[in-house]
């Protein structure tokens, strides 16, 4: 029901009829974009205390639920200890500081089986931040899985405590979404840090789109890359302010790791240069290199490195990488001539490729 503009007295019927048919076997519902106001919140928190629920996946992201909606949802999840939900998405409403509270009281309980958390733009500021990481780290029996904090603030306190938390053994976090999180260089450091001191991490994927890598970050992240036991698949930096030397230390770092898990790598919107290209090359055509899906756009790539990636690509017939992103930068003549190359060898494995440059 996705943007089907539901109001109040809509989503109060429905959320009521839920709740009158004890063996509803429904197990998703998705209001995003609607308007359940309070009537419908009421109705939707009766529901979630019900013993007899049986949702799984409950999706309310843009729904303009406040300070006290949000707290007497996630009250009414953690009164039902029978409740089978496993993915909230409460993306872009307003919990404020009395639904942070009983954001807390829940993902500490446990009980709580809640797996994947959407809290992406709810103005959740370092307070906040720091007591929701808290809250999970003081529950060592927590499922939770996924969790989304973009467009909020964790701030000094909230990364500190969410470093805490990435190097507890018991975490058991697998993706980490800080897009757009205002994550300083040293923040970045030690979030990168603390995931390398935990060799028993389950990360596997972790988004630090638009954050502010800097020297310290990336250094950290090199050494976390080149680590035996990092267990990443996928990593994004979009727009991460990294210059030509992180970049080659990036991709020198996965090359010194043979035994590197990392599948998905997003670079868009930063600076690779000459010695960056240099050590990319060197990465894809290493026969260890897993890469899947490698993501450049506007890096300042030029003709010759175009030349460059392609051969290094063609030289490597165990290449596992089957999508490439080079939006937005200038392959001239002879880097299309040695793409088409690429793609005319009958051991290039790739599906997906994106070369559109705007007309200057």
């Amino acid at each position: 029901m996705f943007d089907c503009s539901i109001t109040e007295e809509g989503c109060a019927a429905l959320c009521s009829a839920l709740r009158s048919n004890p063996s509803s076997y429904l197990k998703e519902l998705n209001l995003s974009h609607s308007k359940p106001g309070d009537s419908g919140v009421k109705q939707l928190s009766d529901l979630l205390e019900d013993p007899h629920c049986t949702l799984e996946n409950l999706h309310l992201s843009h729904c303009s639920i406040p300070e006290e909606g949000c707290a007497a949802l996630c009250s009414a999840l953690r009164s039902n200890p029978s409740s089978h939900l496993r993915e909230l998405n409460m993306k872009h409403n307003k919990p404020g500081d009395l639904g942070v509270n009983q954001l807390c009281a829940l993902l500490e309980d446990p009980h709580c089986n809640v797996e994947k958390l959407d809290l992406g733009g709810c103005s959740i500021l370092e307070d906040g931040c720091a007591a929701l990481c808290l809250a999970l780290r003081s529950n060592p029996s927590s499922h939770l899985k996924e969790l989304n904090l973009d467009y909020n603030k964790p701030g000094d306190s909230g990364v500190k405590q969410l470093s805490a938390l990435l190097e507890d053994p018991h975490c058991t976090l697998e993706k980490l979404e800080l897009y757009s999180c205002s994550i300083p260089e040293e923040g970045c450091a030690a979030l990168c840090s603390a995931l390398r001191s935990n060799p028993s991490s389950h990360l596997r994927e972790l988004n630090l789109k638009y954050n502010k890598l800097g020297n310290s970050g990336v250094k950290q992240l090199s050494a976390l890359l080149e680590d035996p036991h990092c267990a990443l698949q996928k990593l994004i930096l979009f727009n991460c302010s990294i210059r030509e030397e992180g970049c080659a230390a990036l991709f020198s770092a996965l090359r010194s790791n043979p035994s590197s898990h990392l599948r998905e790598l997003n670079l868009n919107y930063n600076e690779i240069g000459d010695s960056g290209v240099k050590q990319l090359s060197a990465l894809l055509e290493d026969p260890h290199c897993k890469l899947e899906i490698l993501e450049l756009v506007k890096c300042g790539i030029t003709e010759e490195d175009y030349v460059a990636l392609s051969s290094a690509l063609r030289s490597n017939p165990s290449s596992q990488l089957r999508e490439l992103n080079l939006n937005w930068n200038e392959p001239g003549d002879s880097g299309v001539k040695q793409l088409s190359a690429l793609l005319e060898d009958p051991h290039c494995t790739l599906e997906i490729l994106h070369i559109w440059t705007p007309y200057t």
